[in-house]
């Protein structure tokens, strides 16, 4: 059984088997929570990237589907780089693609044999996603989709506030989150 566990962290820094990085569709790195991973990884993390194939030009990673790659320079071993979804308005198929972020990330941590993975707050940067909304789909996806796995999910949330939201959605949901 998958357990959930919530820090205030700087994800790159954590010592997990994977982290998720909140990416954009060609994996070249970009802002906030990619920028960083692709800035503590080095420059072996965006070579890797690069070898990864194209699905159409100039995207190696369509919005909700997952990549893995070495972390080369971080404390973890992976890093599972998804696309999620700009927010438009909540009714264009936003939380279904979300959903499938946390979905094949899990998977492919699963295939990889990760214990223990963290995930940032996908698509609440500049992407535009409401946290609180964000943090519902996060929860009850990987509430439903870890229940047959033994993992150890750390939602890494970057503010006080941010953790708020998970803290307040779990416990709207009736879902165990432990603080790590």
């Amino acid at each position: 059984m998958t357990r959930l566990f919530l820090r205030i962290a700087d994800l790159v820094t954590l010592d997990v088997d994977a982290i998720v990085n909140a990416a954009n569709p060609t994996l070249l790195g970009g802002g906030g929570v990619d920028g960083a991973i692709h800035r503590a990884a080095g420059p072996r993390l965006l070579a890797a990237c690069r070898a990864l194939p194209e699905v159409t030009p100039g995207v190696r990673c369509p919005t909700g589907a997952a990549r893995i790659t070495p972390a080369f320079d971080l404390p973890a071993r992976w890093v599972i780089h998804t696309v999620g979804p700009i927010w438009q308005d909540g009714a264009q198929g936003e939380a279904a693609a979300l959903a499938s972020c946390y979905r094949n990330s899990l998977a492919l941590a699963v295939q990889a044999g990760v214990r223990s993975v963290a995930f940032p707050a996908i698509s609440c940067g500049v992407y535009g996603y409401p946290y609180a909304a964000a943090a519902r789909v996060a929860l009850a996806t990987l509430h439903t989709a870890g229940a047959a796995q033994d993992l150890r999910v750390l939602l890494c949330a970057w503010s006080t506030a941010g953790a708020a939201h998970y803290r307040d959605v779990a416990a709207t949901l009736g879902i165990a989150l432990a603080a790590d």
